[in-house]
């Protein structure tokens, strides 16, 4: 299988165990270069695991993923990250003794990133720099997520795999968050999960539905949000 010039990612027909559950059985993505898609699912779809399958960290059985032609199947998680790929995984993982300066710093793959980067990431969340020398334990759960996403925009990365950015925020702060990831997809692609519709709807122009591990629906967000009854029966959202 060879890559579309115009997909940065392609994920094709992947099975994914985690022990002896089958949890992915059969899931296909194209992420076109430059874009912002959202895989889109109820609870316990996959969607989660994709994502961990494509960086390597519950490696799919069988299927072929591609980043940049280059396939990604069998390679360790450090290598794929090495490759230009950033990871902003679910529930803010953060290192909560360290400071907002030593959790950027240690996401550094060369020396000089964070420097290089600093105005653009205070520039995204200006919270982070007034924050800078706290310990990540001592800010707010929107501020952890600012931190979150800011650490997987030191290095230089291609694409960006950003795993339920709004969850649990306030509104105000998922406001922020949304025109954060706005902003950041003009420099690099991202592949989104997002389970509140009306924020996955606003930001992405392409999505993926996944079902029971199976990926059922894809195309232009466009094109979703004008069909009700799709979202209705896929999503369960009114």
């Amino acid at each position: 299988m060879s890559t579309a010039p115009d997909n940065i990612l392609e994920v094709e027909n992947i099975h994914t165990f985690i022990g002896e559950f089958h949890i992915l059985e059969g899931v296909s993505v194209s992420v076109p270069r430059g874009s912002i898609t959202v895989l889109l699912g109820r609870n316990g779809a996959g969607k989660t695991t994709t994502l961990r399958s494509i960086i390597g960290l519950t490696p799919p059985r069988s299927g072929e993923i591609r980043f940049n032609g280059q396939p990604l199947r069998g390679r360790r998680p450090h290598a794929i990250a090495r490759m230009g790929i950033g990871y902003v995984p679910e529930k803010r993982i953060i290192f909560r003794d360290l400071t907002v300066a030593q959790n950027l710093q240690i996401a550094e793959r060369k020396k000089g990133d964070l420097a290089g980067k600093t105005d653009f990431i205070f520039g995204l969340f200006p919270d982070l720099k007034r924050l800078y020398h706290l310990p990540g334990g001592h800010l707010s759960g929107g501020q952890q997520q600012m931190l979150a996403v800011a650490r997987a925009l030191v290095a230089d990365n291609d694409l960006l795999l950003i795993d339920e950015p709004s969850e649990g925020l306030a509104p105000v702060i998922i406001e922020q968050m949304m025109g954060a990831i706005r902003q950041l997809s003009a420099r690099t692609t991202v592949l989104l999960v997002e389970q509140n519709f009306q924020v996955a709807s606003h930001l992405a122009e392409r999505y993926v539905i996944i079902e029971e591990g199976v990926s059922v629906h894809a195309g232009l967000m466009t094109d979703l949000v004008h069909d009700p009854e799709l979202i209705k029966t896929t999503l369960g959202v009114a």
